[in-house]
């Protein structure tokens, strides 16, 4: 598997993405996207992207960002990427070969461990809380549905405190939340992948040990310049 997150496709990037299809193809047998996909959500920028990704040879599995909802075209981005054959997850899965089960939400903040946000006090507070509690149900709802041999999760944001080391300590309650390991640890899963946090760092593990990887580009960028991506055996 190879796996990406945050590629932040503009509108005048054609060709951008030209030398990583390629060495998708010649490496992997499968692509998984974690969010981001476009730079400012708009449908241009879909349109590049499903563009570049029409060179994939291989099965491929995304989830959006928060960026990707930035001005309200998410369906029309969905519509064009489809029609190169990208399966968006949104609390749903895919399933490769039949023997590998792909569980994808974008996922939300919210913190972690003891300092995760509580419904508690204004509406507005209750109503973040509650995204983050709903993409969790989305993420056990596509668990519980994969009967396969092996499970990987895709998702943006992220599920651990660990792979947030090195941002802003400030802002990584906005990156993601424990609530989302929470059915990860339940129904299990081979590997865990998100993007989002640019500057944290590459690998943790949940609770009950299994592996999460950030795979944001311009972190991957930093350590592995050569490739883009991460390669995954499962």
């Amino acid at each position: 598997m190879a796996a990406v997150g945050d590629l932040h496709c503009r509108d005048d990037q054609h060709g951008r993405f030209r030398h990583l299809v390629k060495q998708v193809n010649a490496s992997a047998d499968l692509l998984l996207l974690c969010g981001d996909l476009t730079d400012r959500g708009m449908l241009e920028e879909g349109k590049v992207l499903a563009e570049e990704l029409s060179a994939l040879r291989v099965p491929c599995a995304a989830v959006l960002g928060n960026h990707d909802y930035e001005h309200g075209q998410v369906k029309d981005i969905c519509a064009e990427l489809s029609k190169v054959g990208v399966h968006i997850l949104d609390g749903d899965h895919f399933i490769f070969e039949k023997v590998l089960g792909v569980a994808g939400v974008k996922g939300f903040g919210g913190g972690f461990g003891n300092a995760t946000l509580q419904a508690f006090g204004e509406g507005q507070t209750k109503s973040f809380v509650q995204e983050a509690v709903t993409e969790s149900l989305k993420l056990e709802a596509a668990l519980s549905h994969l009967d396969t041999e092996k499970k990987v999760v895709i998702m943006h944001y992220a599920p651990i405190p660990d792979t947030l080391e090195g941002e802003n300590i400030e802002i990584r309650p906005f990156l993601g939340t424990s609530r989302l390991s929470m059915p990860i640890d339940h129904y299990g899963a081979a590997y865990v992948f998100h993007g989002h946090a640019h500057h944290g760092a590459r690998e943790g593990k949940t609770k009950s040990g299994i592996p999460v990887f950030n795979v944001a580009m311009p972190l991957l960028t930093k350590f592995t310049p050569e490739q883009r991506f991460a390669l995954m055996e499962v």
